[in-house]
């Protein structure tokens, strides 16, 4: 891969100020204040809340707490999405900080998966590295990895050690030097303004032609509406890692640079702000 090293450090180390307030319908011994953290936007939210969680079974009482679950503005955000895909789906064009808000009770059973332990979110993430590199190398980069190199993926994410991550994840995103690119590209891309779960197609990084696909290449083949609009008014914006990237960058590069750490391009088609 291209070496922008700074870029994927950028990406690491993204961060989003958040407060976490208590339901108000949920049952304390006293009040509940505030809690506030800076979320990894690559992160998971369960993976991150153990403080939060802490803070607020303080003043519960026992007997009323279940599982844990969050919510922004009425929707459940489900804990198998990265942070930064949530917050760019739901809340990029709000103030900061995001307020989320804490549950304890009625677990939202239609909208959310129970996640009980860590272990469910390591087996989340290791099934979607091990898609993408079954669509990047045919599965044959992960496949030569030892457990341990499986295991360095996970805890460098778990405990935020950018170089202990990238030592292994950089293999991922290598590609023999007479290919131009992956086979495909991992992509999901995910529209606010609709209830259909992403968007996912085989799509090459490289046209028939030879030239790089770029961006805007993608949108216009899977997501349409995206990047075209009837009365030429552009009523989206194109996110990932809450920037929005010129839709002339080529698909490889973003997908080297941009990925999440479970090695897929998440991309949010979201409404641009009218004011």
């Amino acid at each position: 891969m291209t070496d922008d090293k700074d870029v994927l450090r950028d990406v690491w180390f993204g961060r989003i100020p958040t407060c976490f307030t208590l339901y108000q319908d949920e049952i304390t011994e006293r009040e509940a204040e505030p809690y506030y953290l800076l979320l990894p936007r690559i992160s998971y939210l369960t993976l991150v809340t153990d403080k939060v969680k802490k803070h607020f079974q303080k003043v519960m009482r026992q007997e009323e707490v279940s599982e844990i679950w969050f919510e922004y503005e009425g929707t459940p955000l489900k804990w198998h999405y990265p942070i930064g895909l949530l917050f760019d789906l739901h809340a990029s064009n709000t103030a900061l900080p995001w307020s989320i808000t804490v549950h304890f009770k009625n677990f939202p059973e239609k909208d959310l998966l129970h996640c009980h332990s860590k272990d469910v979110i390591e087996a989340h993430f290791m099934a979607c590295i091990k898609e993408a590199d079954a669509l990047k190398h045919k599965s044959q980069v992960i496949n030569e990895m030892q457990k341990k190199d499986h295991k360095q993926l996970w805890m460098g994410l778990q405990n935020d050690k950018f170089e202990q991550f990238w030592a292994i994840n950089r293999k991922l995103m290598e590609y023999p030097p007479e290919d131009s690119g992956f086979r495909y590209i991992p992509f999901r891309i995910y529209q606010a303004t609709t209830e259909r779960p992403f968007i996912q197609k085989l799509f090459r990084p490289i046209a028939s032609g030879g030239q790089l696909h770029t961006l805007g290449d993608l949108l216009k083949d899977v997501c349409p509406s995206a990047v075209t609009s009837e009365d030429g008014e552009q009523k989206t914006q194109v996110m990932i890692h809450g920037i929005e990237p010129m839709l002339e960058t080529p698909l490889q590069w973003l997908s080297e640079h941009m990925s999440y750490p479970d090695n897929f391009l998440h991309i949010s088609v979201i409404p641009r702000p009218t004011d």
